[in-house]
């Protein structure tokens, strides 16, 4: 019986070892004829590369289910060394007569690649759980990150920090590989050593603090905090070294707070008076310093769960501009305005109207994606009176310095904030305002709102808001 061997390099992509199992497959090479390679380790028995084996004129079909292909992306990660065998076996398996072998979870080679594939999502799970980024001394808005994951995880886990963290750059470092992030693209590289990256930075002392008084004793429950936290990951987070004096004094600190005197809870909480224009729009700024200044921006809660502030962006000149309700789920990612699907959609309508968007200074009433997570995802949610009263200077320092002749508000909360409380949409829509100013403006639907209508009614809705746009071909240029 001939004997072959085959390097799958690097030994997680899916790619290499897909490539190497269909030549496998093709030269009806049965699983215990095959040993698999990886890095720089040999076989045992010197087998020739399966480059030289001849191609079978019986072999199958290479068609393997779907759900196999994603078991095997993740199992690939698992620093297992028996791991491209199992998963060959499981697809000789398939393509030979056991089409539904996944469905078989008692079948002994079914159970050890699930609990493979488990332990690397928990693995990945942990990553973006435990990775803290320092920022680079003397390289402003640049942050490296050190973590030791347990396996081969860090191409797989990359692109959820592209998504989260885009506007920033970045580089995470492990032992075994490094990715880097320089605002466009992502850049795999070899591994590295703890000291390459940043021991501490400012922000630390300031995070240890803030977690010190968000610990609740009364809550501690370190079976299940070693559970989620192993200790193995302290050494990547701050917080960690308060853990041993904060559990210690729990009990104390429960007892004090038993022992405290009870209070009347207070009827109504007082609002903090929002002013009319932030320290940073009074000064007259141009947009740029506007744009800086309002990246920091705190008056509103909404800043702690957003990746970014967004911006208005267009001609600093710009005869028309158009106000929208709050970025997206991608424009918080960009960092850019109107960039996802209702962005897409106001292009189409642009587009068939003869406007080019190029000419328009396109923003928000609120600079700050608020959102609802329904498991995955991040779902809009209306912004509150309070939001755009907070957000408003930053609208108003806009408007003052582009100075339109014409505004054009998208959705009630948009009009809202540009016309006033008293602005109704249904009432309103498409009709002429002037501000005191003397500029002019109107209000129409959001495309977003189109986007939500049902299939049937869909075009009726964005005809209306065609129709709305249509106003501005007379000031745009």
């Amino acid at each position: 019986m001939d004997r072959w061997s085959v390097r799958v390099d690097p030994p997680w992509s899916l790619e290499a070892w897909r490539g190497a199992a269909r030549v496998a497959l093709q030269c009806d090479v049965a699983p215990e004829q095959l040993d698999w390679l990886q890095g720089d380790a040999g076989g045992l028995l010197d087998a020739p590369s399966l480059t030289q084996a001849m191609p079978s004129p019986s072999s199958p079909t290479v068609a393997v289910p779907k759900d196999f292909v994603e078991l095997a992306a993740t199992c690939l990660c698992h620093r297992d060394p028996q791991r491209m065998p199992l998963l060959y076996r499981m697809l000789w398996r398939i393509t030979h007569g056991e089409r539904a072998l996944l469905s078989n979870p008692a079948d002994p080679d079914v159970i050890r690649a699930m609990a493979l594939a488990q332990a690397v999502r928990r693995d990945s799970h942990k990553m973006k759980a435990f990775v803290r980024f320092r920022e680079v001394p003397g390289a402003p808005d640049a942050f490296i990150a050190w973590f030791e994951p347990d396996h081969h995880i860090v191409d797989r886990v990359a692109p959820f920090f592209q998504r989260r963290f885009t506007g920033m750059r970045w580089s995470i470092l492990t032992p075994y590989r490094s990715v880097h992030w320089d605002g466009q693209q992502l850049a795999f590289g070899q591994g590295a050593q703890r000291s390459d990256a940043p021991a501490e930075d400012a922000r630390e002392e300031l995070w240890r603090t803030y977690y010190a008084h968000i610990f609740n004793p009364a809550r501690l429950n370190t079976r299940m905090m070693q559970q989620e936290m192993p200790a193995k990951y302290w050494k990547h987070l701050p917080e960690a070294s308060l853990l041993p004096t904060l559990v210690r004094d729990a009990g104390d600190r429960v007892q004090e707070m038993h022992d405290r005197q009870a209070q009347a809870p207070q009827r109504r909480i007082p609002e903090r008076p929002i002013p009319l224009r932030q320290p940073a729009t009074a000064r007259g700024d141009d947009l740029d310093g506007l744009r800086t200044a309002a990246a920091s921006c705190r008056q509103c809660p909404l800043w702690e769960p957003a990746t970014q502030t967004v911006f208005g962006e267009g001609p600093h000149d710009a005869q028309i501009m158009l106000v929208g309700e709050q970025p997206g789920d991608a424009e918080d990612l960009s960092g850019h305005p109107f960039v996802g699907p209702a962005g897409q959609l106001l292009n189409r309508a642009l587009l068939e109207l003869g406007i080019d968007r190029r000419t328009l200074y396109l923003t928000n009433a609120v600079k700050h994606f608020r959102f609802e997570r329904r498991g995955k995802k991040r779902i809009h949610s209306k912004p509150q009176v309070t939001h755009i009263n907070a957000c408003r200077p930053w609208l108003l320092a806009e408007i003052e310095q582009v100075s339109p002749k014409v505004i054009v508000c998208l959705g009630a909360s948009a009009a809202r904030a540009v016309f006033g409380s008293g602005f109704n949409l249904s009432r309103d829509r498409g009709r002429w305002h002037t501000l005191e100013d003397g500029t002019r403006g109107f209000g129409t639907v959001h495309p977003s709102w189109v986007l939500r209508q049902e299939v049937g009614k869909r075009e009726a809705a964005y005809r209306l808001l065609v129709d709305d746009l249509m106003a501005l071909r007379t000031h745009s240029t």
